[in-house]
């Protein structure tokens, strides 16, 4: 039997899946015998974490098939980190080749192969797709000119790479899964986050669902803006013509009523292949706002999740953010270090007569510059085991101040130094992590925020694809505007003719 399980945004997908989990336990299914994949290794954790405090579970040796796919078909092949193609291998791969690669590799969080090498990207898509190289280059779904006849070349070679090194890749491991028929029997399957899919996945799928007596498959074909990477939702859509039955969440715990719930509507039944699909939103009123500018958003306050299509547009917000004194974090980074703040609140404190360890006084020193004495600036007099007072280190380990920070750190630059000081005089909690946080749309799939703010500008390559596939941009707004949990603010475009209409 296989059902589908069609999770809106906000509807409590992963939580209802759990459910089921727990039903089919307190009926007498081992743990062992339910099969619980996910397309990120992200949603896979969150879900193996819940059942270990939902049900006391042991991770390890109850909840082994709790994993992404791609990590699944590394487990059962018996695969080793040291027979799979590592990005120096494509480097020295390039080199031999005469092509420059820089960059490649797959992703830990979802598999997904980045490379800085257009002809490398390439021929991952066609794999993944199940397609020769030529007919994926046919397509003309490439964002750079590659040569024909050198992709079919350049794929000959790094399939013959790979067999004289005895080296495989993540989609290799997938294909040598479906091909072995490697997957165990399970009383109950689920595959979450379905519409990530590629077709190369699905096939894996089959091969698991075929030896299963219950299939769920969760998702939402709304919510679907992998296409680039491969993910086959045409597929996913279509299976309503072989499953049992298929179930809507029907009440969003996320998106509140009124105009955002309505706009988002609008961007998704621009959709021409899709479920038909209607969901309740919260019954509190959403606030929805544009602006002309970004400048006249205020981000003083609050929780935020700022959105782009490309990470270069949230250069703008950054340097707003950085104007005004407000804590964001972009591409995984703090807008200040940890460490800095660190040390600075560290120093603050040591003023005050506090004791503070060894390894936090030289992380004090490495900002100081000129203020510590030569000789002492790396801290080696310092003892491992021992606690200083400021003035033990002014006298003993050669600490030339004792002034509040932005006077004594030497070695920090004038710009930085006031970030952080209207950060402070803001009130910003500078010692958690950032209220502020800036990502691409793809990025933050999965997240949500009290307030979102979306920058409708297109790169040129997302504005030509769109003309190819339109469905995919209508999708990714959907995914941007359903983001928010109370306030929607969105900021005209740099060029309205590049640009997504909100």
């Amino acid at each position: 039997m296989k059902t589908i399980i069609l999770g809106p945004p906000g509807t409590g997908k992963t939580t209802t899946l759990l459910n089921l989990v727990d039903q089919f336990i307190q009926q007498g299914v081992r743990p062992k015998k339910i099969g619980y994949f996910s397309f990120t290794k992200k949603a896979a954790n969150e879900a193996k974490q819940r059942a270990v405090d939902k049900f006391n579970l042991d991770e390890k040796e109850d909840l082994i098939f709790f994993r992404t796919l791609h990590s699944f078909a590394f487990r059962f092949l018996a695969a080793t980190k040291e027979g799979m193609m590592r990005p120096q291998d494509y480097r020295d791969f390039g080199m031999k080749c005469g092509i420059p690669i820089k960059a490649a590799a797959y992703s830990d969080e979802d598999g997904i192969f980045n490379s800085d090498n257009e002809y490398l990207k390439t021929i991952e898509k066609a794999k993944v797709k199940g397609i020769s190289v030529l007919e994926q280059y046919d397509r003309n779904e490439h964002l750079l000119d590659i040569e024909r006849d050198t992709l079919y070349l350049i794929d000959k070679e790094l399939h013959r790479y790979k067999q004289e090194r005895n080296m495989k890749d993540f989609t290799d491991l997938l294909l040598d899964f479906i091909d072995k028929d490697m997957s165990p029997e399970f009383d109950v399957l689920f595959i979450d986050e379905a519409q990530d899919l590629s077709y190369l996945q699905w096939q894996m799928v089959r091969t698991m669902w075929n030896k299963s007596k219950k299939t769920y498959i969760a998702g939402d074909d709304d919510q679907a803006i992998f296409q680039w990477a491969g993910a086959d939702i045409d597929h996913f859509i279509a299976l309503k013509e072989e499953v049992d039955e298929i179930k809507v969440l029907e009440q969003s715990y996320r998106i509140p009523g009124g105009p955002i719930h309505e706009l988002s509507q609008r961007i998704i039944a621009n959709v021409s292949n899709r479920y038909d699909k209607v969901y309740k939103p919260r019954e509190e009123t959403g606030v929805l706002k544009y602006y002309s500018d970004v400048t006249q958003v205020d981000m003083s306050e609050g929780q935020w999740l700022v959105l782009s299509t490309a990470h270069y547009f949230l250069d703008d917000v950054k340097e707003l953010c950085e104007l005004q004194g407000w804590y964001y974090q972009h591409r995984g980074k703090n807008s200040v270090s940890l460490e800095l703040l660190l040390a600075i609140s560290n120093w603050e404190s040591w003023r005050k007569k506090e004791l503070l360890t060894n390894l936090e006084i030289k992380s004090i020193y490495s900002y100081l510059g000129a203020n510590v004495a030569p000789g002492f600036r790396d801290g080696k007099t310092l003892h491992s085991n021992t606690k200083y007072y400021l003035s033990q280190c002014q006298e003993e380990h050669g600490l030339l101040s004792d002034k509040v920070w932005f006077e004594s750190f030497d070695k920090l630059d004038t710009i930085t130094e006031n970030y952080i000081r209207n950060m402070r005089a803001n009130g910003e909690k500078i010692n958690r992590n950032p209220r502020i946080l800036l990502s691409t749309i793809h990025g933050a799939k999965g997240g949500e925020a009290d307030k979102v703010l979306v920058l409708p500008d297109l790169t040129k390559a997302a504005l030509d694809q769109s003309d190819k596939s339109p469905d995919e941009l209508h999708r990714l707004f959907y995914v941007a505007t359903t983001r928010a949990k109370k306030e929607l603010h969105i900021v005209s475009p740099r060029n309205y003719e590049r640009s997504y209409s909100l």
